[in-house]
């Protein structure tokens, strides 16, 4: 009795043990490949409980979900001469598990091999355009073109690329010193020139000006020696006129005149005889001519103190 149930212990156990072995699970985010003796024999690629040959038969699981790989930044030389510090990206699943076995065998011998193929592809892509168009509009057809030269080197390992993308591109450090000094002398030519347009401005606006002012000037004085002409004028014809009426008149004018030249000041101090010639009119006895009418009397100021 003993013996029997020790019998069937060990059955049960052994049963166990080529169940274990035999079955296995394929869930919703894998992929299987069953191996015998190293050569691959079928692939699973619907999840749930499988069932392979126990101890002959080996299974190796892929990954059916979308991977993500991140290949090291990229110094690319653009059309213009431009070099670039590119740091890009990509998404890529496995599609034919069978291949991918055959010629990368594990993923990171994959992405090993598809970092070479990603920064060849944004070498060969990026050497034909500029600066301008990686940063412009062109840029979605420019990861289209590097995704389809991806896609296809990648397609011999069973590898599909299902996007590329380029997260960041910068110039290199010695580059960017060199633009922001160039743009810094730019800069200052320009402002140099503006200075020297706005100085050369200021140059005409100031001659300009200075010519009309003379302009100016010159005519104001030219209108005022026609107005003091035709002044003088008015006033000789008038004073001829008064002479011609009366001719001992002039003699008067020219006395009033010499009158005011002389004691135009507080100050003024003559010493005269009053009954001379030069006050001739201040006490109101003048020169009878032709018979004129005497000239009119003017007051006598009172004797300047003698000095």
């Amino acid at each position: 009795m003993n013996r029997t149930l020790a019998i069937a212990g060990i059955a049960i156990v052994a049963l166990g043990v080529v169940a274990s072995s035999a079955l296995f699970t394929v869930n919703e985010a894998q992929q299987a490949l069953v191996l015998q003796f190293g050569e691959p024999r079928r692939v699973i690629q619907d999840p749930g409980l499988k069932v392979k040959i126990p101890f002959i038969q080996e299974v190796r699981l892929l990954d059916r979900r979308v991977l993500d790989l991140d290949p090291p930044v990229e110094q690319v030389i653009l059309a213009d001469q431009k070099r670039l510090d590119v740091d890009a990206f990509a998404r890529y699943r496995i599609h034919d598990p069978l291949r991918f076995y055959q010629t990368a065998g594990t993923e990171a011998v994959a992405e090993t091999r598809l970092n070479s193929i990603v920064n060849s592809s944004l070498r060969r892509v990026l050497g034909n355009v500029t600066v301008l168009a990686v940063l412009s509009d062109e840029r979605a057809r420019i990861m289209t073109d590097i995704k389809g030269q991806v896609n296809d080197e990648a397609k011999r390992f069973g590898i599909e690329i299902v996007d590329v993308r380029i997260r960041r591109a910068d110039l290199p450090e010695e580059t960017s010193q060199s633009i922001f000094a160039r743009m810094r002398s730019e800069r200052e030519r320009e402002a140099a020139e503006a200075r020297a347009q706005g100085q050369e401005q200021s140059q005409q606006i100031k001659s300009r000006a200075e010519r009309e002012r003379t302009v100016i000037i010159a005519e104001a004085q030219r209108d005022a020696q026609i107005l003091r002409g035709e002044g003088d004028n008015s006033a000789l014809k008038l004073i001829a006129e008064a002479t011609s009426q009366d001719p001992g008149f002039y003699g008067f004018y020219r006395s009033l005149e010499a009158y005011r030249k002389s004691l135009n000041g507080n100050d003024t101090t003559m010493v005269l005889s009053p009954t001379g010639e030069f006050f001739r009119y201040f006490n109101g006895v003048g020169p009878q001519a032709g018979g004129g009418a005497p000239a009119p009397a003017v007051p006598a100021p009172a004797p300047a103190p003698a000095q």
